[in-house]
């Protein structure tokens, strides 16, 4: 690692532009439902896919490509957190302001809101949105009459409104949320006054079965669009393209580790592409790099990706043992594994405490059961790739 150069990869945060690749097939298919709303087609898509697969990302990236290419108004609201239509509005139109600084049409929202704006900061060069519960609710009441209001306020190149209602895992289950956004698509597709929106909804698939579980009638509403790990090419191009920014080269035997071992998920690529940069000291990335960067990884995703209470309970030996036996059976990620043929590797003591394991993890919701009598996987694929980094480690050290 050179002195005074920062590291280009960024763990637990959105990807940049430049380094995004792949997903070319889930990008077509966001950008042209944007661009239909144009013509006035209301759209609506829920963004699917497991943790650290790279939702926030591909969101982030269609956004920015549909403002330069259709002229589209792009707002990403972060709702973690929210759990109240009030809030979530709010946290919508703060967006917005904050997103249109440096926008032509920024001086004109800004006049529109009116007194909800303020300016804010050191230097009083940032703007924050602001407004009563009185007023967040009658913009709750009638979203649909806002938006068109915006609308019409905005330069002729402005031609629609992306809507991004990102990590909603305190609305997933709300009634009041799930009603609100049904009637929304209701009265916009039945009015005669059209409004050009696309609203993309990005969470787990678990928090859109509890929205359908709320309002059944959102299961025919959302398009889905479901992420897919990155494929081998995709992790190579992504290495490459970071590590060239800043002048270090890859050999080919340490990509090969870097694809096995993040398995296709952004966020693995991220946390061992930096541990990676970290290690290096002559700007050639080889396989002892690689293997140092994937154990200097393991804890750090341990730490951050497995809740606490996982991470205590797989403390105990016994069974940080069983959970690296099982690794050794070498399952694809996301694959299942039997119960005959975990006990077939384990010893006397494990095997006594197996089933006891196995409801500890089921309570942690770390695994569940699979789909035949006997079978098991892992609930969260990262929780797979970290005991298998761990298991490594582990193999390293003894």
């Amino acid at each position: 690692m050179a002195i005074g150069i920062s590291s280009p990869f960024s763990p637990g945060q959105p990807v940049s532009v430049e380094f995004f690749v792949g997903r070319w097939d889930e990008i077509q298919e966001l950008m042209q439902k944007v661009a239909s709303v144009r013509v006035g087609r209301l759209q609506v898509a829920f963004l699917s896919g497991e943790r650290g697969i790279g939702k926030t990302s591909l969101a982030h990236f269609v956004r920015v490509m549909v403002e330069r290419e259709y002229g589209i108004i792009g707002v990403h609201a972060q709702l973690g957190g929210v759990r109240s239509l009030e809030a979530m509005v709010q946290k919508v139109l703060d967006r917005l302001v904050k997103e249109s600084i440096g926008r032509p049409w920024h001086m004109r929202l800004t006049e529109l809101m009116g007194r909800h704006v303020r300016k804010v900061g050191l230097l009083g060069l940032e703007f924050e949105f602001r407004a009563s519960e009185d007023d967040l609710g009658a913009i709750v009441r009638d979203f649909p009459g806002a938006l068109r209001g915006l609308m019409q306020q905005m330069t002729d190149e402005q031609e629609g409104i992306l809507l991004i209602l990102d990590d909603v895992n305190g609305l997933s289950q709300s009634e009041e949320f799930a009603n609100w956004l049904k009637s929304l698509t209701d009265e916009i597709a039945t009015s005669e006054q059209p409004l050009p929106l696309c609203v993309l909804v990005v969470g787990l698939e678990e928090r859109r079965q509890e929205l359908i579980a709320c309002q059944p009638s959102l299961a025919r509403v959302f398009d889905v669009v479901e992420i897919r790990t990155w494929s081998e090419d995709e992790t190579r191009e992504f290495y490459e393209k970071a590590f060239s920014s800043v002048d270090v080269s890859v050999e080919d035997d340490a990509l090969d580790i870097f694809f096995r071992m993040s398995g296709g998920f952004p966020v693995m690529a991220h946390e061992i592409g930096d541990a990676a940069f970290r290690v290096d000291d002559d700007g050639v990335i080889d396989v002892e790099d690689a293997r140092s960067a994937v154990f200097d990884a393991a804890e750090i995703v341990g730490r951050k990706h497995l809740q606490p209470q996982v991470f205590k309970a797989i403390r105990s030996d016994t069974y940080r043992s069983i959970l690296r036996k099982l690794v050794q059976l070498r399952l694809p990620v996301g694959a299942e594994f039997r119960r005959r043929e975990a006990l077939e590797i384990l010893s006397e003591d494990e095997v006594r405490v197996f089933d006891n394991f196995i409801q500890r993890m089921k309570r942690l919701g770390v695994i569940t059961s699979g789909t035949g009598q006997g079978t098991y996987l892992f609930v969260n694929l990262l929780h797979q790739l970290y005991f298998w980094m761990e298991a490594e480690r582990a193999t390293e050290d003894s």
